[in-house]
């Protein structure tokens, strides 16, 4: 992973610089830098959250976990020492070693951009580390100091850090003069507000996460309400804090989900339930979220049904030779292909899955490297899941704000970043009209008046579940909270429903302070 991670950053640093040819002239590892570089270590950083994170494990198996796709092992909670072996080692000998350098050079050098953006950066990264791991290295870790022993820290005490960092964060960027990264930044160029509104929003997030533990509800409660009087968090889909992988092969830069199932071989089934709640809902994202290789597979391939051919979570059944019949990722958020051929079999009282303007005759094909862009998305923090976290606290804190507006604006906005992606450049699909995105939002609106008082969450956070595709880590966070959506039972699970990750089996073996391996069905703290 370590090999592929470098040929990302070179991939990303060629697009990104493909202007500078004295830029590009220099012969530097990002990694190993002879002298501390701010601009090449800012997008290494980036792009390590986008593959360890995004693309690595960590978000594998929670999307595996979840039930948004399925893998023999993850799907029995077969977890072990080496299941995230590779993310961790990564997260924390490059993401967060390199973040440290930008944050002590860039002090040095009163540099406050790439300080406030790098602060930012390590403040999500371990949110992420908490909310997976639960207590994990983080005072002593990645300090260059020689210290290869860093105590495990509670996560209680981490996320306390967390808030600090992100203020301070905030006050660097507001720092004069601004010198702008530029380019170098992945993420928003350089664009000081934006990162503002995303320290905003992840802000509202980790206040959210902790709204269950006892002795912050009251503070909870009064910090979400400044950010949203503030009205400086991520509100519209062009402020999105979103990792964007590339389109190319050589260099490799495409998302890995689309590397690794766009072609003969193949990593993962898709999650029968999950295509069937969308089948059933008459959800018309099935068609952007899935594609199906031929038109006749069912579940376990039985060719009688009609190509959603997947599997149920925790088969515990061999892999034939399906690669070719199996349904795969569709367009969004990997890159691949949109399914505009015929369903069979719908209910003709469907009004938002239909087989109009549908091919004619059908265009089936099983999916090779070349087919899709691979230009897909890690969604981090979008402005739907701002407004989901909003409607949820609006409900269950009584903040500020009307939560069925919350709710309508989370679905509108996840629906339209649905439609920009699938016409971003090196995609193609049909988008949906803005007269089906307000019928289907209203429909789901009557579904939530008909709901009663106690139920209304459920009916926002099973809706944030279907939007959070491509981002299994949030829904696995969401679910530990909440209890929502209603998953199906595994088949045949080799373990309990895992409340938090295994460690790394080399950072226990090696890291003398380091505790036992997690006992995984340990709750992390604020999962009360």
């Amino acid at each position: 992973m370590k090999n592929i991670l470098k040929l990302f950053i070179g991939a990303f640093l060629v697009l990104t610089f493909s202007s500078c040819n004295e830029f590009l002239d220099i012969n530097v590892d990002p990694n190993s830098p002879s002298q501390p570089s701010l601009d090449l270590l800012l997008p290494a950083t980036q792009v390590s959250i986008g593959v360890h994170i995004g693309g690595g494990a960590t978000n594998r198996i929670a999307t595996v976990i979840m039930q948004h796709a399925t893998q023999n092992g993850p799907s029995r909670f077969d977890l072990t020492g080496s299941t995230f072996q590779t993310p961790w080692n990564g997260i924390y000998s490059e993401a967060l070693t390199d973040l440290e350098i930008i944050i002590r050079e860039g002090t040095a050098k009163n540099q406050w951009s790439y300080v406030g953006i790098a602060k930012l950066e390590k403040a999500y990264i371990y949110s992420v580390l908490v909310d997976l791991w639960g207590d994990v290295p983080f005072s002593e870790a990645s300090k260059g100091d020689g210290n290869l022993n860093p105590k495990f820290e509670k996560g209680e005490d981490i996320y306390k850090s967390l808030f600090t960092m992100i203020d301070e964060a905030v006050a660097d960027l507001n720092k004069t003069p601004y010198v702008s990264p530029g380019n170098v930044d992945l993420f928003y160029r350089g664009d000081r507000l934006s990162w503002i509104r995303m320290a905003n929003s992840l802000k509202l997030k980790l206040l959210n996460q902790i709204r269950l533990v006892p002795a912050e509800q009251a503070r909870v409660k009064q910090e979400i309400n400044a950010l949203i009087a503030g009205g400086q968090l991520i509100l519209t889909n062009t402020q999105d804090f979103t990792f964007k992988f590339g389109a190319t092969e050589t260099p490799q830069n495409r998302h890995p989900i689309h590397i690794s199932d766009y072609r003969a071989t193949k990593d993962f089934w898709m999650d029968q339930g999950f295509m069937e709640r969308l089948y059933n809902n008459d959800d018309p994202r099935l068609r952007f979220y899935v594609y199906r290789q031929t038109n006749n597979a069912g579940v376990n391939f039985t060719r009688t049904s009609n190509g959603y051919g997947g599997r149920y979570t925790g088969d515990p059944t061999g892999a034939p030779a399906d690669n070719a019949v199996r349904a795969t990722f569709g367009i969004y958020p990997y890159g691949g292909l949109y399914d505009n051929n015929p369903i069979s079999g719908l209910p003709t009282t469907n009004v938002f899955l239909t087989n109009m303007g549908v091919n004619s005759p059908a265009n089936f094909r099983v999916v090779t490297t070349s087919d899709g862009s691979g230009a897909g998305i890690f969604p981090i923090i979008t402005a739907s899941m701002v407004n989901f976290i909003l409607a949820e606290a609006a409900l269950t804190l009584g903040t500020t704000g009307d939560p069925k507006e919350y709710y309508k604006n989370a679905i509108t906005l996840n629906l339209n970043a649905i439609n920009s992606f699938v016409q971003a450049p090196g995609n193609s699909g049909t988008v949906m009209s803005t007269t089906t995105i307000t019928t289907f939002v209203n429909d789901r609106l009557a579904k939530y008046d008909a709901a009663p008082a106690n139920a209304k969450l459920r009916e926002v956070m099973t809706e944030k579940y279907i939007s959070l595709f491509g981002n299994g880590i949030e829904s696995y966070i969401d679910y530990r909270r909440t209890g929502i959506p209603t998953l199906m039972a595994p088949i045949s699970p080799l373990n309990p429903f895992p409340l938090r990750f295994t460690y790394s089996q080399r950072e226990l073996n090696t890291n003398t302070a380091a505790p036992a391996q997690n006992n995984f069905t340990t709750p992390v703290f604020w999962d009360l």
